[in-house]
């Protein structure tokens, strides 16, 4: 217990240090954009770190071997979604950075109202990104609990482990910015490779005999497990979430804003050639809940995210549970940190919108914003209830209403009008909340249809009746006295 405590401890010490660290090489943090996008300078090792730091996080490292110990083969949706969305990177980042760079944005909302002269917009756009912001941060807090309480054997309290990660975070953030969140996100990279690589090899073989015996012995105790269901979580379900998921991959607003922290377009281009390879590191964290399947027994509901933890305890010493608790530490305070200066730059950019004569922003009403923030993800978090757990479910599909008009913005002749995209996003917005919160689902909707409609994600429902709408009101009212706002070159 002493020996995982002291990791835990120097893990947290040496991520404020880095940070710190990062800031002072960066040249400091006067302004808003050296603060939230390290003054547009980041190559490609930079960025890299940063968009795996914000991709990676509690969610992968605890529910992706939860969903391999529960789900079984859904789970591989996780790959594939991750893999295709690295892809459409390619063309996507560079022509998102081109128009953003250009205009001098430093979020989504303000790359909103600059593509289609509307503040309106962007306002809609902010608060649709801080409603899905907040719950994805109550994530990172909740499984930062887990995460030290498990690994700690208990001496530090889930409740203790949150408050002392989340004053963490806020230190570090005010203090150093993305450029400290970058250089954390180098140790959360390295310490994720070397447990879930080590893990997912060492468990198979340890507990099994081997993957391929692993494998054998599930197929034999647990048949069907290893296909997707003719029913519920069919092939048309895995098809349309990958689907659906990839195009509210780069929507989430911390990951859109980092694109604006890149010196250069070719930064993606490089990246989306080698982050497909850390998709690999996946199949690490499904082996290990496959491996925890048999050996771990009896976990339901949420507890089946305590897979990786509880088989980790019960095969190891401390020494080893330490530095998976110490990575795991990091997946929560990395994603966390960018999750807050997001919400952080967004608010204060509406607040107090940059205008041609004025002095350089100055990031004091943002870092100002960051421990109010964090306080409010901390009462919903020891407060939160279920609703907070539909909420999440909820987010990714908030977000992926976003792309429509994303995607309108990008095209070289749009026809979509700031009206359009604002219709589109409400509908789309509110038939996510009906299907959530109303339990409609289309199984519900179209009752007698083939099962492989009925399967299909039920956030398509709200993207397709978004492009409807959007399409239909840019028709309908085509005269706008501003519109998207073209980049030469």
């Amino acid at each position: 217990m002493i020996v995982s405590l002291g990791i835990l401890s120097t893990t947290l010490l040496l991520a404020l240090l880095l940070s710190v660290r990062g800031a002072r090489s960066a040249g400091g943090t006067t302004s808003l954009e050296q603060w939230s996008v390290g003054n547009r300078g980041f190559g490609t090792v930079l960025v890299f770190m940063l968009l795996a730091g914000e991709i990676y996080t509690t969610f992968t490292f605890l529910g992706g071997s939860g969903w391999a110990y529960g789900r079984g083969a859904p789970a591989f949706y996780i790959i594939g979604y991750g893999a295709v969305a690295y892809i459409m990177s390619y063309w996507l980042l560079p022509a998102i950075w081109k128009r953003g760079t250009a205009w001098k944005v430093l979020s989504q909302a303000e790359y909103f109202t600059h593509a289609y002269g509307s503040p309106a917009l962007g306002t809609l756009v902010a608060v649709v990104s801080i409603a899905a912001l907040m719950p994805y941060l109550v994530l990172q807090f909740k499984g930062l609990g887990i995460i030290v309480s498990e690994t700690s054997y208990g001496a530090i309290s889930a409740n203790a482990a949150i408050w002392i990660g989340t004053i963490a975070t806020v230190i570090y953030v005010v203090l150093s910015g993305v450029k400290g969140s970058a250089m954390t996100a180098a140790l959360k990279d390295v310490m994720v490779l070397l447990c879930v690589v080590g893990l997912g090899i060492v468990l198979p073989y340890k507990l099994h005999g081997g993957i391929g015996p692993m494998f054998t012995r599930i197929a034999a105790e647990r048949p069907g497990f290893l296909t997707l269901p003719l029913n519920g979580m069919s092939p048309s379900w895995f098809a349309s979430t990958v689907a659906l998921t990839v195009l509210g991959f780069y929507m989430w607003p911390h990951t859109f804003g980092s694109v604006f922290t890149a010196r250069d377009a070719s930064v993606f281009r490089r990246n989306a050639a080698l982050m497909p390879l850390y998709q690999l590191v996946l199949l690490f964290v499904f082996f290990i809940g496959f491996a925890a399947l048999l050996s771990v027994p009896g976990l339901t509901g949420s507890d089946v995210d305590l897979a990786l933890l509880r088989v980790t305890r019960d095969t190891f010493g401390p020494w080893i549970v330490g530095l998976v608790g110490a990575a795991g530490l990091l997946t929560a305070l990395v994603p966390g940190s960018l999750i807050l200066m997001s919400i952080a730059t967004t608010l204060a950019r509406i607040l107090r919108p940059p205008r041609e004569g004025q002095p350089a922003d100055s990031a004091t009403r943002a870092r100002l914003l960051v421990p109010l923030f964090a306080g409010i993800a901390l009462l919903f978090t020891f407060r939160g209830g279920s609703t907070l757990v539909t909420l999440l479910l909820m987010a990714y599909s908030m977000v992926t209403q976003l792309f429509p008009a994303l995607l309108a913005s990008l095209l070289p002749q749009s026809r979509i009008t700031a009206a359009g995209a604002i219709a589109g996003i409400v509908v789309g917005e509110a038939a996510v909340a009906v299907t959530a919160f109303g339990g409609v689902s289309m199984a519900s909707l179209f009752r007698g249809w083939p099962q492989s409609i009925t399967d299909i994600n039920t956030g398509f429902l709200a993207l397709v009746l978004n492009v409807i709408t959007m399409i239909a009101i840019s028709v309908a009212l085509p005269q706008r006295t501003t519109g998207p706002q073209s980049v030469s070159g």
